[in-house]
């Protein structure tokens, strides 16, 4: 599961990594973002554009835009088949860009924050959906984040992680037309060696605390 991740960049770093990329997303720094916040995605309509969208995919069927906080994530396996992500998976695929996310260890009866990042410290390229739902008094565009299996930097962390992709021809590739059966091979555990992690102060289980801070090491 990834429930909690952090996006801090600037128009130089964007497009250094992702070339001539038009900015249309604030690049407000979030070290805590949350689900129902707003951060930057790259959807499959848009490929040269970096929008914001609401982390939480609402179902275009829902009744109520609340179900988004419980579709944060999307599991790979099968993902073709579930009701709220068999039509995003096939037509509304997107990027979602952070830096890091933060996941929680067990221990003595505690649970310990963790941060996960590129090992490069490049900015990290998510696997994603989106959808619209028009039930409201204004369209709302959301997302989830794909999870997977965790490759060997996450094991000892938790059983879940997002699928990664680190190279700009998966992000071609995640955002071209193809059908679920040639992408399918796309939705797998990340290769080891890629991350890299370190313990964080648990003022980062506060999604009331928003600063450089919850990024230092502990």
């Amino acid at each position: 599961m990834c429930g909690r991740y952090s996006i801090s960049t600037d128009p130089q770093q964007l497009k250094a990594q992702f070339g001539d990329i038009d900015i249309a997303a604030p690049l407000e720094h979030n070290y805590n973002v949350a689900p129902t916040q707003y951060a930057p995605v790259i959807t499959d309509e848009q490929p040269q554009t970096l929008q914001a969208l609401r982390w939480g995919l609402i179902p275009f069927w829902a009744k109520d835009e609340k179900i988004g906080s419980r579709m944060i994530n999307a599991r790979s396996e099968g993902i073709e088949d579930k009701p709220s992500f068999r039509g995003p998976i096939r037509r509304r695929r997107c990027l979602v860009i952070a830096d890091s996310f933060y996941e929680w260890i067990k221990k003595d009866g505690k649970k310990i924050p963790t941060r996960i990042l590129m090992k490069n410290e490049s900015l990290m390229v998510m696997a994603g959906i989106w959808e619209v739902w028009s039930k409201g008094p204004a369209p709302i565009f959301s997302y989830s984040i794909i999870t997977c299996a965790p490759n060997h930097e996450m094991t000892p962390i938790h059983n879940r992680m997002p699928v990664i992709f680190p190279y700009k021809d998966q992000w071609e590739e995640w955002l071209s037309d193809l059908e679920i059966d040639q992408i399918h091979h796309m939705l797998q555990t990340p290769k080891d060696d890629i991350l890299k992690t370190y313990t964080v102060s648990s003022q980062v289980n506060s999604v009331r605390n928003n600063g450089p801070e919850l990024h230092e090491a502990v």
